[in-house]
């Protein structure tokens, strides 16, 4: 599993946010408390990362990921009972975007945390 050591740890951490909340809350609760937790983890990231979307050569507009996390996973975050396909819809796009091996898809909205490691295999198909 690629990156498996440093995922594991924000999956923790994620646990521990999830742990003191519980499911209820708006996905900003769980962004900040997120943060703290990286910090006392030793983890660098920076929130709310934007990247830039090209159609071709031009640039058509941006996103903003949650978390980019040491410059190699993005990490979407969910306050939503249940995940949807554009949930993961999304944290894929983020994963052909970015260039990137893995990225997490984190739900905090179910009774307990729901995360999912998704891997990029159009990275592998050349």
């Amino acid at each position: 599993m690629i990156h498996r050591e440093l995922t594991g740890k924000i999956i923790g951490c994620a646990m521990k946010v999830h742990q003191y909340f519980k499911n209820g809350y708006q996905e900003v609760i769980y962004q900040r408390a997120l943060a703290i937790e990286l910090d006392k983890a030793g983890i660098s990231y920076m929130r709310e990362y934007e990247i830039p979307i090209y159609y071709y050569d031009t640039k058509v507009g941006s996103r903003n990921i949650d978390f980019w996390i040491e410059g190699i996973i993005p990490v979407e975050i969910k306050a939503y009972s249940e995940l949807e396909a554009m949930h993961f819809a999304q944290a894929f796009n983020y994963l052909e975007i970015c260039k990137v091996e893995c990225a997490l898809l984190i739900n905090f909205g179910e009774s307990s945390l729901k995360f999912h490691r998704l891997t990029n295999k159009k990275l592998n198909e050349h």
